[in-house]
């Protein structure tokens, strides 16, 4: 499921993209009103996350755009949530907003109830695909040619980080930021080679000669 992401303030920015991989989206990121006109002419998106102010327009005017091509769900980001904004983003078809700053748990919540709207999946029924492998994100289930593989919840975070960015090297700092522990404790370096070794041994044909988690010398590991 992908997502159009406008914000100029490269530190949310930053954050949201993160997040929003973590919960299995894709996230399409854009700083201004342009680059993200550009992008709704390139691709098709499953819902717009707007900011209100941007450097040369506003999210007004990349709704009104967005509303013209399809009836995509739309929520805007305001450092304002005055009645005139509200109402003002709600007539012109906008689904939701969330005021600035907003917690992360919030924002996820309210994209996942547009998303039920418009009776899309979202990412709890998301398959994600390579060569026999299957990881269903509805059940948090791998399946290696049809049978299930059991994954510890780390060794299933880590997996679902790497494929939710195939064919994309990932530095060992990105994907121990991707794992981090569900209880809050910080997964170290070590415990990374641990996990892949553990991976492989679950998912590869031959894991002295992976196929699926490949190691990008100096860099990190992709899959794909």
């Amino acid at each position: 499921m992908k997502l159009l992401v406008v914000e100029d303030d490269q530190g949310i920015l930053a954050g949201l993209e993160y997040s929003l991989t973590e919960e299995g989206y894709e996230a399409a990121l854009c700083g201004t009103k342009a680059e993200a006109l550009e992008a709704l002419m390139k691709e098709r998106f499953d819902l717009c996350l707007l900011d209100l102010g941007l450097p040369d327009g506003s999210g007004y005017d990349i709704c009104r755009e967005a509303k013209k091509h399809s009836d995509i769900p739309v929520i805007f980001l305001t450092a304002c949530d005055d009645e005139v904004n509200v109402v003002m983003g709600l007539d012109m078809g906008a689904d939701d907003y969330i005021t600035k700053p907003f917690r992360i748990r919030e924002l996820l919540s309210r994209i996942r109830t547009v998303l039920r709207r418009y009776g899309n999946t979202s990412r709890e029924k998301q398959l994600y695909r390579y060569g026999d492998l299957t990881l269903s994100s509805a059940d948090a289930k791998v399946y290696k040619k049809g049978d299930e593989v059991f994954l510890t919840a780390l060794e299933y975070r880590l997996l679902l980080v790497l494929m939710n960015h195939e064919g994309q090297v990932l530095t060992r700092e990105q994907l121990l930021m991707g794992i981090w522990d569900i209880a809050g404790s910080y997964v170290n370096d070590n415990t990374l080679t641990v996990y892949i070794k553990r991976l492989r041994e679950k998912l590869e044909d031959d894991p002295a000669n992976p196929a699926i988690i490949k190691t990008v010398r100096g860099i990190g590991y992709k899959v794909g």
